[in-house]
Formats: structure tokens, sequence, C-alpha cells
């Protein structure tokens, strides 16, 4: 049995679209996204995480235009301002979102943290990003991002720092004592007086402590340090990486890395990116496939954000050259390895895809493949991106999860109403 969760952020969905209905109107105001948690609970996924970022992008030929014009990474709102919404409408499934370590105070995200975990009962999660973006560094006052390992480094600390916040209530603090006319009992409370390289902070939380001792952590390590940094502090990592043996040995690197540091590997759930194309017969989804076009400078805009590379500037029919970067290091080097077999980025970019794998075909049989494809790699699930449409939230919830949940590939019921409890359940 495996899990499932979904990938998405709080930005204009499939607005232009079929199938859009009122998405262009509504998504400012969470709508689109309390059906889409409520059809997923229903489907019993484990977790919906939201990425995020904090500029809008002039990557891509100097200009702020391409990034407006497709709604790449702007207009985009507050995913954690989003998340008390969604735990009113549901019960069981995680809620996950993004906050950086670059550019976030740590007390300040610690406590929203915290604050999060009580409002859903134990459903939070945080999605450790260091950011890759200088434009977005410079809205924070810095004039650019440090170095890519310097990020690390300072994540390493950023988190020791908020874990120490989180732990600075005993979780038996609160008394509630009638009878001494004593709430919380102040010696279960302590200063952390944490004094790092990078951060520093007194301490206590003004909050409750979180009701798991933490929320989830999730975290996307696909550069060499940044797999090191998810095998120590992820419960959940993001995994994109092209084919079932890039899959299996990803797992085997991870796991190899968590026990190298004393870790237990199954304390820790690796979900792999994959986008089905589902139809009622195996020509219905190949024809989908097929009518789907790419929007070349659209790929290439959302490319250059991350990175910060001009993609704009290259010949489209030309290999792709060698490019370096100090933004998302990770998967521009996923995205120069798959391009090794291209001939030129024109081909590249029609190929290309976050999805880990290629999922086309009946509800049946993209279930089969799925559970095939976990029964080689040995875990731990998968991460559906791409739902831009309530028909497609359709297909998935009431096609493909049906399907999984016949073949006794995902659970059929949650056994915890914490994000922690059904994560760690298998």
């Amino acid at each position: 049995m495996f899990h499932l969760g979904a990938f998405t952020s709080f930005k204009p969905v499939n607005w232009a679209g079929p199938w859009s209905g009122d998405s262009a109107d509504t998504w400012a105001d969470g709508s689109f996204w309390i059906d889409m948690l409520v059809a997923l609970e229903r489907a019993k996924f484990d977790y919906v995480m939201f990425e995020d970022s904090s500029m809008v992008s002039d990557a891509y030929g100097g200009t702020m235009e391409n990034d407006l014009k497709y709604a790449l990474y702007a207009p985009k709102h507050d995913p954690m301002m989003l998340m008390p919404l969604l735990a009113k409408y549901t019960d069981h499934i995680g809620l996950i979102a993004t906050g950086s370590t670059t550019l976030s105070p740590p007390w300040m995200l610690a406590r929203t943290l915290v604050t999060l975990d009580h409002i859903s009962h134990g459903r939070s999660g945080w999605n450790v990003v260091t950011s890759s973006e200088d434009r977005a560094a410079q809205n924070y006052g810095l004039p650019t991002l440090p170095e890519h390992d310097d990020r690390y480094d300072r994540a390493e600390e950023f988190v020791e720092l908020v874990t120490a916040l989180m732990a600075s209530w005993d979780p038996d603090a609160l008394v509630m004592d009638r009878d001494t006319n004593t709430y919380v009992d102040a010696a279960k409370v302590h200063t952390i007086d944490f004094q790092g390289r990078y951060h520093s902070s007194r301490g206590p939380l003004n909050t409750l402590a979180p009701p798991n001792g933490k929320p989830i952590y999730c975290q996307a390590g696909s550069s060499p340090r940044g797999r090191d940094f998810a095998a120590k502090h992820a419960d959940t990592i993001l995994v994109s990486i092209h084919g079932v043996e890039q899959m299996a040995a990803y797992r085997v690197d991870m796991h190899r890395r968590m026990e190298a540091i004393g870790r237990d590997p199954s304390t820790c759930k690796l979900l792999f990116v994959v986008m089905p194309v589902l139809g009622d017969t195996e020509r219905a989804a190949t024809a989908k496939r097929t009518r789907s076009t790419r929007n070349i400078d659209a790929a290439l805009g959302s490319l250059s954000a991350i990175t910060e590379i001009d993609f704009s500037a290259f010949d489209l029919d030309q290999p792709l050259p060698a490019v370096t970067t100090n933004g998302h290091a990770g998967y521009l080097a996923e995205f120069a390895r798959v391009g090794a077999a291209q001939s030129t980025l024109r081909e590249l970019v029609n190929n290309w895809s976050i999805s880990c794998l290629d999922l086309v075909g009946t509800p049946e049989t993209v279930a089969e493949q799925m559970a095939e494809t976990m029964e080689i790699v040995g875990g731990d699930g998968f991460l559906i991106a791409g739902v831009s449409s309530r028909r497609y939230l359709t297909e998935v919830v009431d096609g493909l999860a049906p399907a999984l949940q016949a073949i006794g590939a995902t659970r059929s019921e949650y056994s915890s109403t914490t994000l922690r409890g059904n994560l760690m359940e298998f």
C-alpha cells in the first residue's frame, strides 16, 4: 500500500482553458481549493502541498511580461493564509504550506506553524525551502541570495531553531488547575537561548505546544546538498526525477543517507510527482495527451524564473547549452540530464514534464502501472500535480483513486485524524 498527495499553488488555475468553470473569478478567495481539498479527502489523500514564491519574475527576456501574461509565478497569494479556511472544511487531509529558511524570521514562522497545527488539529506541515530567486531576496531587502550551499547551511540552523522553539513548551505544560488558579505551569515552559551563526532567539514561543511534537516537515531535496538536508530533517520528500530506474536509485540513495546519520528510513516518506492523463479508453487518453499543446514561452519562462537564467536568449533549434545556477540547482540538473538525450532545446521543452512517469490510460490501467512502479521502486507513494480544473479533479478522485483502492494499492479509510498518524501508518 502506498500514499497519495497532491501538489498545487495558490494562484490562477486553468482559468482560460476548457472546463475552467468559475476559477478565473474565484481562485483568489480559495473556493477552488475548498472544492479540491474536500474531494481529495473523499479519495483519502494524505496531504496537499502548496508551493510558494515571493516575486514577479523578469528573468525571461528581462521583463515581467512573460510571468504575468501566463500567470506563472504571479499573481500568487500566501498559502499560509489559506490553511485555516481549508482546515474548516476538512477533517483528515494534511495541509502543507511553504516557508523560506532564507527569507522568514524563525520565531515568527515557528509560531505560525504551531498555530496552524492547532487550528487543523494536528494536520499542518511545513514545506521547507531555501528560496531560489534573487528577485525574491530583493523584496526582503537582500541584494542577492546567499550561495546555494550556504543557503542550506543557514537552513540547517533555521530548522534546528524552529524545532527547539516548538519544544520550548513541555507537552503537559497546560494544566488548567482551577484549584490553584493556574492555567500554565511555568516550570514546564523554557527559554532556549539559541545563539547560532545566522540566527538567535531567546524563546520560548508564546503558543501552546504543538499537538504532535511538531508539524510534518516536507522537503524537495534534489541537489547533493539538498539530499543531505532532506535526509536529516524531512518527514516527507517530494521527488521529480524521470523514469523508474532513476526513481529507484533516488530512493536507495536517500535511504543510504538516512542510515549514515543513524536515521530509520521508514520515518520519511518519498512521494514521486506524477501527472496522469486519464480517459474512458486507452485511445481516448492517448488522444487527449496528443491534443495537449506545449507553450514554449511559458515553459521556458517558468524555468527561467526558478533558475534566473534567461532561456529566451538560447536558440530553440540547437542543443541545450551548458548552464549553471545559484537558484534551483537540482531542477536544472534534471532538466539538463534529460536534455542530453534531446537533439534541440525545442524538442526538450516539448517533451519535458515534472512528472516522473508517463501515465496515460484508463483509471484502471494507470492504477496498475502506478502499483507496479511502487513494487519496483519500493515506495512510498505519488504526488499528483496539475490539478487545474474541477474536471481533472473529478477524473482523479472518482476515477483513479477508486481504481487504486480496488486493487488494494491505497487506503480506503483514514486511520488517524492527524497528518503524522496517517503518513506514518505504513
